[in-house]
């Protein structure tokens, strides 16, 4: 992902970015979206609950195995 660092001019510009806001070209068509970070997280939330049915996680939570967080971390350390 491409970060980009608002300066206080480039800031003073753009409107209150508490909620979505659409970005056009010189003519006027769609380059892009602003989300805000506290609504892209709700959507991301959302869509994780809907994914799965209350059965599918039930079933999974009575699963045996898997990995301790330690386990884990230990993975990714090396």
């Amino acid at each position: 992902m491409v970060q980009v660092t608002l300066d206080s001019n480039a800031r003073s510009h753009l409107p209150d970015l508490s909620e979505r806001v659409q970005f056009l070209d010189e003519e006027g068509r769609p380059i892009g979206y602003f989300v805000p970070e506290k609504e892209r997280l709700r959507s991301l939330y959302e869509w994780a609950r809907g994914a799965f049915t209350d059965e599918e996680l039930a079933a999974a939570r009575q699963e045996e195995g898997g990995f301790s967080l330690q386990e884990v971390m230990a993975e990714l350390a090396s």
